[in-house]
């Protein structure tokens, strides 16, 4: 029978708020099943008639019948006709018996595999989920035209049927891969079609899949230098050797990729809006970095990842448009277009890297949920896309301009600021010497996300500083955080 201190164990778990979303059978029968791994119930031990444990818990019989019920499926007690309940003598054989959990149990230290403690060394990715000032790359999504998004998502739902219910195709959906190369080959100027479009997750499944199906670990990658971190740690993970080529004003230096006694077997660029400088890589580079891509039967991994946000004329046609080779494999997203929310990037592929990047695909998460490809599609045909990517680009120039101007007015004393053709972030370069990692935490803790600039270097040459996100905060917002920011730097230079 039980004792007075288990019938209170079990009270406990009833009574525990953490346990108040499960159903009261459900806290009974765990709570007994907790003190029959704890080994505060020994195996034969009989437990207390139903009537009476009702009773003494206040519930009702049918609800300790039920608790029993399912220990005895478990296997954790038997149940016999005229004898009662008992705890079953499988329990000797359950791991850990004894114990209390309370006490953490001794345990072999924890063993991952070399690309396992790669990642988890590098931290992931994941910097910025919510939209503190001034989180770089993240979008307003405060006008973001809700009532269209919804109108179009209710006719694919009327249209489509259960049928948008289903698995989408890995490559994704035809509709929306129909749209992507309409866009980018009028927009960016690629050469696409609906069957060389892949539809993925995010850019950073794309990276990863650029990463594993198209070298093997120890090929070497060439990267900018300064790099966007999504893309290294991707390559890190992926053990590849990465190999730093520096930038100008121009962009990447692409004569370095010549000077190399070991090519690489792909070269990462960001030619639109180099992350994290904003420069933009030169056109006579392109085609130099095209023709050594062929030369070398090597890859370029192009992330186009915020071309819609250029504020000085018309952004640069895409490199995977100028390569007569198809040696180019275009990255685009609609993380920083649309919402985060969305979950929608994509690749353009040569024609023959098609079949097994998709089949790779389906390792990772299978498809992306057909609702959102089809009303995405529909949001681009009806030309809501155009109109939502102009509106913004007007609001992010504005904001770009105002971030200047409010760095200049209170932040001249500590930063110099880069100030971008285009793109969602501005750099900014410490002037005093402040270590910028003192920077990074002492913003944090007053409610600013800042994104350090040294880590993106992989040669360590670098002038201190860090990237000041805009698109996602109004001129009004913009300015309190620079002011905070202020205080915060001043408190470091004292």
């Amino acid at each position: 029978m039980f004792k007075h201190a288990q019938l209170e164990s079990v009270k406990a778990w009833i009574l525990d708020p953490a346990n108040g979303a499960l159903p009261l059978h459900a806290r009974i029968q765990r709570a007994i099943r907790q003190l029959i791994l704890d080994g505060a119930l020994d195996v034969a031990t009989p437990l207390p008639a139903s009537r009476a444990l009702a009773k003494s818990l206040e519930v009702s019989r049918d609800t300790v019948e039920s608790a029993y019920s399912q220990l005895h499926a478990e296997g954790f007690i038997e149940r016999r006709v005229g004898s009662g309940s008992f705890i079953s003598e499988r329990a000797l054989r359950l791991p850990g018996r004894g114990r209390a959990r309370r006490l953490e149990p001794q345990r072999a230290p924890l063993r991952l595999s070399q690309r396992g403690t790669a990642m988890y060394r590098a931290g992931g990715v994941r910097d910025f989920l919510t939209p503190r000032p001034f989180a770089p790359g993240v979008p307003e999504t405060r006008t973001f035209p809700l009532a269209t998004w919804e109108r179009l998502e209710r006719q694919v739902l009327k249209d489509w049927g259960t049928t948008a219910l289903l698995h989408s195709p890995p490559q994704g959906m035809e509709p929306l891969r129909r749209a992507i190369a309409n866009y980018v080959n009028l927009e960016r100027g690629a050469h696409a079609t609906p069957e060389r479009v892949l539809v993925v997750t995010s850019s950073q499944q794309a990276l990863t899949l650029c990463a594993t199906v198209l070298l093997d670990a120890g090929d070497r990658i060439f990267i900018e230098d300064p790099v966007y971190h999504g893309a290294r740690k991707a390559f890190d993970a992926a053990g590849l050797e990465c190999v730093p080529v520096p930038l100008d004003a121009e962009g990447m230096q692409v004569g370095q990729l010549r000077k190399v006694r070991q090519p690489g077997k792909a070269v990462f660029l960001t030619p639109s809006h180099q992350f994290p400088t904003g420069v933009t890589l030169a056109l006579d580079r392109r085609l130099d970095v095209i023709e050594w891509a062929q030369q070398h039967h090597a890859w370029i991994i192009e992330d186009d990842y915020d071309s819609e946000f250029h504020y000085a004329g018309k952004p640069t046609a895409c490199v995977q448009g100028l390569d007569p080779h198809q040696r180019t494999i275009y990255i685009g997203t609609f993380t920083k277009s649309m919402f985060p929310g969305l979950r929608i990037a994509f690749m353009v592929l040569p024609p023959e890297l098609v079949a097994p990047m998709t089949a790779a695909r389906t390792l990772l998460d299978g498809h992306s949920a057909p609702i959102a490809q089809l009303t995405l599609a529909r949001f681009m045909e009806g030309g809501h896309f155009g109109a939502h990517v102009r509106t913004m680009r007007a609001v992010y120039c504005e904001r770009r301009d105002v971030l200047a101007q409010l760095v200049h007015e209170h932040l001249a004393d500590f930063v110099e600021p880069e100030v971008p053709d285009g793109g969602m972030q501005m750099p900014c370069r410490l002037v005093r010497d402040i270590p910028e990692l003192e920077v990074m935490g002492a913003a944090q803790r007053a409610g600013i996300d800042l994104l350090g600039l040294t880590p993106l270097h992989a040669s360590g040459a670098c002038r201190p500083g860090f990237l000041m996100g805009f698109a996602a905060y109004a001129p009004k917002e913009l300015e309190i955080a620079v002011k905070n920011l202020a205080v915060v730097l001043r408190a470091l230079d004292r």
